[in-house]
C-alpha cells in the first residue's frame, strides 16, 4: 500500500512533522495515549506559535497570513533569538 501525499499539507499545516510523529507515536503504542503525551505538547505548544504568528501577521497586513515554507526557519530563529535576549 502506497502512502498517498497531499502536496500542499506542509504548506497549509506547519506542524505537519510533529502532527506525524504524533500519529506515529500512536500507531507503535497500540494507541495508548499516555505513552506520547510528549509528542501531542510538542505539537499543541507548535499550533500555539504558528497561530499567533497567523494572527500578528494578519493584524499588520503581511500577506500570506501563514509564512511560505522557506521563510518559516528564518521566523523560529528570530523567535528564539528574541526570547533569549529578554
Amino acid at each position: 500500500m502506497t502512502k498517498q501525499v497531499n502536496k500542499d499539507a506542509e504548506r497549509l499545516n506547519p506542524c505537519l512533522k510533529e502532527q506525524e510523529q504524533s500519529y506515529a507515536c500512536l500507531s507503535k503504542n497500540n494507541y495508548d495515549q499516555s505513552k506520547c503525551e510528549k509528542f501531542f505538547d510538542n505539537y499543541n505548544i507548535c499550533k500555539k506559535f504558528w497561530g499567533k504568528v497567523y494572527t500578528d501577521r494578519k493584524t499588520k497586513g503581511l500577506y500570506p497570513y501563514m509564512p511560505h515554507i522557506e521563510e518559516r526557519e528564518k521566523i523560529k530563529q528570530q523567535y528564539f533569538d528574541n526570547v533569549k535576549n529578554h
